[in-house]
């Protein structure tokens, strides 16, 4: 799936891609201070095929088709090219124990674009996507958690119509949970 006028191919995960899962994941960390390792609940990245296929949810990669495109910057190679985006869907009962509970809902989680490809839309494509997911897979509502150490991600949620509905601490970090209906 692609976006048109866009070159990201978004396509699901594959078991090949989890070195280069978890690279980006600590590419997108580095500009916020934030330790990868020390996030809360992080293993999933470690299983996306049992964290997220398995469990009723979806795992989607952004491609940048031509591995040449990332010369100069430490964005990871998959086989079909650069991965600069990801992120998954979990339903929410499958979520992690210190999570919100909403009846009917899925969750973004590890929303994720690297560093050297931000504010190109890609983080927007996925998003969409995910959505689409999210609604045909019949959950409602959506939603998004993030740090307050993440302040472009606050706001891109803020701009996608997502709805700040509440303030968490945990493992030290300030949260701020969204939803958004998908109907």
């Amino acid at each position: 799936m692609t976006a048109p006028g866009s070159d990201l191919r978004l396509r699901r995960y594959d078991e090949q891609d989890a070195a280069a899962v978890w690279r980006l994941h600590e590419l997108a960390m580095e500009p916020t201070a934030t330790d990868p390792d020390d996030i809360p609940g992080t293993e999933d990245l470690r299983d996306v095929e049992g964290a997220y296929l398995e469990t009723g949810g979806e795992f989607l990669v952004g491609v940048l088709p031509g591995a040449d495109a990332g010369v100069g910057t430490d964005t990871p190679t998959v086989g079909d090219g650069l991965l600069v985006a990801m992120g998954g869907v979990l339903p929410n009962q499958a979520g992690h124990e210190d999570e919100r509970s909403v009846a009917g809902a899925a969750e973004l989680h590890r929303m994720r674009v690297a560093p050297a490809y931000q504010r190109e839309g890609y983080g927007r494509e996925l998003l969409h996507a995910l959505e689409k997911w999210a609604r045909e897979a019949g959950f409602d509502p959506l939603l998004a958690t993030t740090a307050r150490t993440q302040p472009a991600a606050v706001e891109f949620y803020r701009q996608e119509g997502y709805e700040a509905v509440g303030e968490s601490t945990e493992a030290g970090y300030r949260l701020v949970h969204f939803e958004k209906s998908l109907r």
